[in-house]
């Protein structure tokens, strides 16, 4: 059964509450139309992939909101964070749009995900990951979707120092602090800075996505996030003449 047709038919009920409501309010023809959309899931738990996925409609889908008005470059960022093809977008956008004008808060929807998982682990930080990189896709990180991003961040158990961390993965090299996104103060020693270095690649593989069973463009995330890893700690190591 392929994730879609897992977010229609609630996972055998396993989603309740405002995220269950609103897969409910999708007509069963839609299972009919969405079922050719994703592949078979990999292997990892598929509860979890469904709350992501339905997690980023729903919570993206009130992030595009944040600013006042949704944009083209929005929803080409949720297309390519799901690799959605062209011909399947009109479905595709049928959960989006009822996400968006759905009557629960954001809120409700972090509440309910944050729910299924630790405070601050990493798989909610992916998911904060994914909304970051639909809020950027005009280029631009407003005030407002920061505003919105901080509070999911809050919701999901980030404290401030965990959420300028993650926001700072996406401010480019020019703008963030590589220390920032070591999570690391300025003045720590090289071997700190290479222990902190070599456990952030560790715990953020692209394998280590996988055997969380989250979904490919997930995986390709993480991908991302492993460069701006490296590339903070290679700015750092030029600086400071690290051998």
């Amino acid at each position: 059964m392929s994730i879609w047709n897992r977010i229609v038919r609630g996972v055998g009920g396993a989603l309740d509450g405002p995220l269950g409501a609103l897969i409910g309010g999708l007509a069963e023809q839609a299972a009919d139309t969405l079922r050719h959309i994703a592949g078979e899931p990999g292997e990892g738990d598929g509860t979890r992939q469904v709350a992501f996925t339905i997690g980023v409609i729903a919570l993206g889908a009130k992030m595009a909101k944040a600013d006042g008005h949704v944009t083209r470059d929005e929803v080409e960022a949720f297309k390519q964070v799901f690799k959605i093809s062209p011909e399947d977008m009109k479905d595709v956008s049928r959960v989006f749009n009822l996400a968006r004008k759905d009557v629960a808060g954001f809120e409700a929807y972090a509440g309910q995900i944050a729910d299924l998982f630790e405070p601050a682990s990493q798989v909610l930080e992916d998911l904060l990951h994914g909304l970051f990189h639909i809020a950027k896709a005009d280029q631009i990180l407003h005030p407002a979707e920061l505003e919105y991003l901080g509070k999911v961040a809050e919701i999901f158990g980030f404290e401030a120092a965990g959420f300028s961390r993650i926001r700072a993965y996406h401010l480019g090299p020019d703008l963030a602090d590589p220390y920032t996104i070591l999570g690391i103060e300025a003045d720590a020693d090289e071997d700190a800075v290479k222990a902190v270095w070599r456990a952030l690649i560790r715990e953020n593989h692209p394998d280590r996505a996988i055997a969380r069973g989250l979904p490919q463009e997930f995986v390709d995330l993480a991908t991302e996030k492993l460069a701006t890893i490296n590339d903070a700690y290679d700015r750092i190591s030029r600086q400071r003449g690290f051998k």
